[in-house]
């Protein structure tokens, strides 16, 4: 869900795994609640709401956009919440599927415009009107009425410039280089799922052929974004399937700027990731009141050194992205946007995915 900050030693989590924002486990803590009850006459309001988010685990790792927005948000809404977290997005979406009514899920968070259609059945409408869609700084435009986008970013090849002195500068170009990649699963993964429409999109038919050549290339596949970055830090691949903001992060955090992104003649795939309220919350104000939270000044102001995306509120709404930030905006001007509607991926995706197969990877 990309989506995300770059993690060196990315640590294996099992899936799924719940992480618990408030959960009162003392004695102490229930006999406080007992004792407000009986001051007041009715239990603490904080105590009785609690929103429970799925979502991915970059989202919520340490010093991730999950963790700055909690505070904000629980303040707020005078609630808690609960994470219940994911190595990635099509862990994510897979989970969904075998939960369907029995989720207790009521907001997901870090799906992206590529599986919209595929989740669509697990989500009400969110309510918040279109004229929201009018404040969105995206490459594409934007109207859904199941799904908010709060970030978005384009798909790239990375590599570190002491070890890559001549990286490809088009597809055609990675085809023929000899560098090794990692790249990600797209049965698992939202930015593996991104480079097979990528492909598909550039190739066309010929995308089993392209898929041929790439696979001798892939050193290896992840099942998620965490496990791949962390594999290409160790120095295991000279490139990377991750984002074009990634480099942003080593130069803001490590003042390193080593890192570079590859951007190609024929385009970058984009990826806009999204929240939606799930057909089984039992708090369907409160997540409509989150997706509000999430798309604010306030929020989206943490967006690009928090999960290093860029926000979906731009310049005109007070949200200035860093300058780092401002110079990959500025090499994409000349680089074409990919995309493909979720319904096309909806319909070709189980075909797409055996091409991917049949080429070994």
């Amino acid at each position: 869900m990309k989506r995300t900050q770059p993690q060196p030693q990315p640590q294996p989590q099992p899936q799924p795994q719940t992480l618990a924002v408030f959960r009162p486990a003392t004695v102490f803590l229930v006999v406080a609640m007992f004792a407000l009850t009986m001051l007041t006459g009715k239990p603490s309001h904080a105590q009785e709401r609690t929103l429970t988010v799925y979502t991915y685990d970059s989202f919520v790792a340490d010093g991730g956009l999950g963790e700055a927005l909690r505070p904000l948000y629980e303040k707020r809404c005078e609630c808690s919440l609960e994470f219940r977290v994911f190595e990635d997005a099509g862990v994510l979406l897979n989970a969904l599927k075998i939960e369907r009514n029995q989720s207790t899920a009521d907001l997901v968070v870090g799906l992206d415009n590529n599986m919209s259609a595929e989740a669509k059945r697990f989500f009400r409408p969110h309510g918040l009107g279109t004229d929201y869609s009018r404040l969105f700084d995206l490459p594409i435009p934007w109207t859904d009425s199941f799904f908010v986008p709060y970030d978005f970013g384009w798909f790239a090849f990375v590599y570190n410039t002491t070890r890559v002195n001549s990286p490809p500068q088009s597809f055609d170009e990675l085809l023929n280089t000899p560098l090794s990649l990692i790249i990600q699963d797209p049965r698992t993964s939202s930015p593996g799922l991104g480079l097979l429409l990528w492909v598909k999109q550039i190739y066309g038919n010929n995308a089993a052929a392209a898929w041929k050549i790439l696979s001798s290339k892939v050193k290896n596949t992840t099942k998620g974004w965490s496990e791949a970055y962390g594999l290409f830090l160790q120095g295991e691949a000279d490139m990377v399937l991750s984002y074009t903001t990634s480099p942003a992060y080593h130069k803001i955090v490590e003042n390193n700027s080593n890192y570079r992104s590859a951007l190609f003649a024929e385009g970058q795939f984009v990826q806009i990731e999204l929240a939606a309220i799930a057909k089984t919350t039992r708090q369907p104000d409160l997540a409509k009141d989150f997706l509000r939270f999430l798309v604010s000044p306030a929020a989206q102001r943490l967006v690009a050194t928090r999960n290093w995306m860029f926000p979906v509120l731009g310049k005109d709404q007070n949200v200035p992205p860093p300058a780092a930030f401002e110079d990959i905006r500025q090499r994409m001007k000349n680089i074409p946007t990919l995309t493909m509607p979720s319904g096309t991926v909806l319909q070709n995706r189980k075909a797409w995915i055996a091409e991917w197969r049949n080429a070994g990877l």
